[in-house]
């Protein structure tokens, strides 16, 4: 496909998944030699119409350059009309050759050329400009124009697939929430992290998850839960998600860095937790994609970021009274004990199918506006708000890293979240 029909493909998926009706193209995609049937009946095994656009539009962008004209002639013979004219329209090379491309108003005689555009060439781009003697009238000389870049997209590798997410509800997903700390562990309590709990809550009940939140728990109460939750049948769901926010540490390790505190102040390792549903430990879940969110420190250091260009990046600042969720590292009481260690080096399989995403980079703190919430739970909420219709789980949470970088704290402090990614296929949530 022509660079320029699959970026405005790309930018127009959105619109594409929420209005278009696949199955009343089926046949015109079929008899234009754009789609195989095997293809048809591919994207036909999707369950509900978003997810077959989604498939077909991605599918679309990997064929040839007969594919977007061929799609503009489906949508019109089905009388998706306002479709084809959106798509049309950003389709430079539908621009009449008669029109001169940035007129400069000096007439000069006919015999000049003047730059524009030819459409009916199968290896024209927009950049290609081509001179042509118009035969009607005296057209002025054009400004040079500058050269359109179109960055080339990578096509789709179709040995990548998608996670299969269309179970009713997807998965379970565990929110536990630690505000109120026990005065003797020296750790503050979290101000404005309930409000990261309801934004998780309602986002994922959006994503048609069934939501159990817990607040408030310590060290043992947090296993236990995980304990629970790895010994519940997961046969009928595609997915399971787990959010912890909750002051964090470092800890020894050898796959998940961190650790999370109870409220009674001993931590829980990441990879202990992240554990629990492993495939030897939760078999329902074996092959499935199990999804970690971690709001809480990696350690104490605060990073003070770098200097850049004025032009490259606006400076956001953070809240009033941001405040970290940070606590020195831990000590060997605090990690797994030794017999934790054996054991979960022994069960623990190949970390397929896992992502942990933290709010922080290890080491570092991670901050909370006790009025509006985290900075890392806020981005991740407005970015599944805004995209979880045509963009995959890892390409948003690259949205997030990059929002979440741009904010200071106190005019000064930056936080990098990112993750370990497991994950073996593309994951689209239901929306």
């Amino acid at each position: 496909m022509d660079p320029k029909h699959r970026l405005i493909l790309q930018r127009n998926r959105r619109n594409l998944v929420k209005a278009l009706n696949p199955k009343d193209i089926y046949d015109g995609l079929l008899s234009k030699g754009v789609f195989t049937q095997d293809m048809i009946d591919e994207i036909q095994s999707k369950i509900t119409r978003r997810d077959q656009a989604r498939q077909l539009v991605i599918d679309l962008e990997t064929r040839g350059s007969r594919a977007f004209p061929a799609f503009l002639e489906c949508l019109r013979e089905t009388d998706q009309q306002d479709l084809a004219e959106l798509l049309q329209c950003g389709d430079g090379a539908r621009l009449s050759p008669s029109v001169p491309i940035q007129p400069s108003p000096i007439p000069l005689p006919v015999q000049n050329p003047v730059y524009t555009e030819k459409p009916d060439r199968p290896d024209y781009t927009p950049s290609q400009l081509e001179l042509v003697r118009p035969d009607r009238l005296p057209l002025p000389k054009p400004l040079t124009p500058s050269p359109v870049l179109v960055r080339p997209t990578r096509p789709r590798k179709d040995s990548i697939q998608c996670y299969k997410m269309d179970a009713s509800p997807c998965g379970i997903c565990l929110i536990i929430n630690n505000v109120d700390f026990d005065p003797d562990c020296d750790l503050k309590d979290r101000k404005g992290s309930d409000i990261d709990s309801d934004k998780m809550e309602k986002r994922f009940k959006a994503l048609n998850f069934e939501v159990i939140a817990k607040r408030n728990l310590k060290y043992k109460h947090i296993r236990h839960e995980m304990s629970s939750l790895a010994k519940r049948d997961h046969s009928a769901y595609d997915c399971c998600v787990v959010i912890i926010l909750s002051h964090g540490t470092e800890a020894n390790h050898n796959r998940f860095p961190g650790a999370v505190h109870g409220v009674d102040g001993p931590a829980v390792p990441v990879q202990l937790i992240t554990n629990y549903l492993n495939g030897q430990h939760c078999p329902s879940l074996q092959g499935k994609p199990k999804l970690f969110f971690i709001q809480a420190c990696g350690g104490g250091e605060k990073d003070t970021g770098f200097e850049v260009s004025p032009d490259e990046m606006e400076p956001s600042f953070g809240g009033i009274d941001d405040q970290t969720d940070a606590i020195p590292m831990s000590s060997s009481s605090d990690s797994l004990s030794t017999s934790d260690e054996l054991d979960a080096r022994a069960s623990l399989p190949t970390p397929s199918d896992i992502l942990v995403s933290y709010s922080t980079f290890p080491g570092y703190v991670s901050w909370r506006d006790t009025l509006a919430g985290s900075w890392y739970v806020e981005n991740l909420d407005r970015v599944l708000e805004e995209n979880a219709a045509t963009d995959d789980l890892v390409t948003m949470l690259m949205m997030v890293n990059d929002a979440v970088s741009q904010i200071s704290a106190k005019g000064l402090y930056k936080q990098m979240p990112g993750s370990f990614n497991f994950l073996r296929k593309l994951l689209y949530f239901q929306s």
